[in-house]
Formats: structure tokens, C-alpha cells, sequence
């Protein structure tokens, strides 16, 4: 699969103008808020684990040497926190440009911190799409990052306020936390 995944994702998830869906977000779309959003509420998703194992050609590193960003991975009993955003239907036209680099469209189910329920939208880039790099240690995944910058800035920097934001969820993710400290190590020395 290409990783422009623009047209895809409006073929897969055709929504009405007037109509209202739950966004989750897990990475950037938790710190990095430029899109018009009618709520936000902390929630969850089961069955997904955050990991670095996405390329970012188009944001924090280039075609010849990509970044890296998370994405979701199936991990069963697995739980996954981040923000939930109420979205008008257009937004997701701005948010597939944003989300363009091999990241699709996924319905999911998301539980709200109050315990509720609902039915929403996230973005999972899958290892079939080409900008997918995979898995590696948190240590080579750290190396990887501070050796990355693009057009949105180093690619450490997406990692560093990953991490800041998660903090201010309280939500504690190993792996985000790991590769952090690994990142801060290196500047240290």
C-alpha cells in the first residue's frame, strides 16, 4: 500500500458534512492540537499497544531518512490511553492530509475515564504500508530519532512531547518512557 493514504481513507470512511464522530487520538494528535474539536475527553482503547515503528517521511524526517512515529500495534489485553476529540465530519479531510504517511482510517471502540463507551475513529499505520520501518530496541529506536529531523521539526522533539503529554494524562507508557530515557542520555553526554 502507498503511504499517501489520502484518497483511501475517504473511500473507506465516507461521513456526511453534518455529521459527528470520536476521534482517538494516541501520538501527536495528543500535544499537537490544530484541527477544531466540539470536545476532548481522556480515554482508552483495549487490544492496541503505542509503539515507534512507524516512518515519517513527511514530518519529523525526510524520504532518504525518515523519522520515527507511533502507531498501534494488536496487543491482545493490551490498553492504550490518549484523547478522544468530537469531531465535525469535514475535519477529517484536514486530518487525512495530516495523517497522509501510511496511516488508515480504523473504527474503534474507545471507554471514557467516567467508564462510558462510545464508537469512533482512530489512525493505524499497519506494517503493509511502505513507510512502515518495524520493530527495533528502544535503544536503536532512540538512536534513530535523534538522527531524524523533517519539515515539522527534529524528530526527537515529537518523542520528548510525546512523553510530556502522557505525563500530564497520567498514563504511563514503557516504551515511550524507555526510548525517552535513552534520548535523554545521549543529550547528556
Amino acid at each position: 500500500m502507498s503511504h499517501n493514504t489520502v484518497a483511501e481513507n475517504q473511500r473507506r470512511h465516507r461521513l456526511d458534512d453534518d455529521e459527528q464522530r470520536w476521534l482517538f487520538g494516541y501520538g501527536s494528535l495528543i500535544y499537537l492540537v490544530d484541527f477544531p474539536y466540539l470536545e476532548s475527553r481522556p480515554a482508552s482503547i483495549r487490544g492496541w499497544s503505542r509503539r515507534f515503528w512507524q516512518g515519517s517521511h513527511d514530518h519529523r524526517g525526510t524520504a532518504h531518512n525518515p523519522g520515527r512515529v507511533v502507531t498501534l500495534i494488536e496487543d491482545p489485553g493490551a490498553v492504550c490511553g490518549g484523547l478522544a476529540y468530537l469531531i465535525e465530519a469535514p475535519v477529517f479531510r484536514q486530518l487525512d492530509e495530516r495523517e497522509k504517511n501510511g496511516y488508515l482510517r480504523v473504527a474503534t471502540e474507545m471507554t471514557f475515564a467516567d467508564g462510558s463507551q462510545a464508537n469512533g475513529l482512530t489512525y493505524i499505520a499497519a506494517p503493509a504500508n511502505e513507510a512502515y520501518l518495524g520493530a527495533a530496541s528502544e535503544s536503536e529506536i532512540a538512536r534513530h530519532i535523534l538522527a531524524a529531523a523533517g519539515p515539522s521539526g527534529p524528530n526527537d522533539e515529537y518523542l520528548l512531547q510525546l512523553a510530556e503529554a502522557l505525563r500530564r494524562l497520567g498514563l504511563h507508557d514503557q516504551h515511550v518512557f524507555d526510548i525517552e530515557s535513552h534520548i535523554l542520555k545521549s543529550k547528556r553526554q
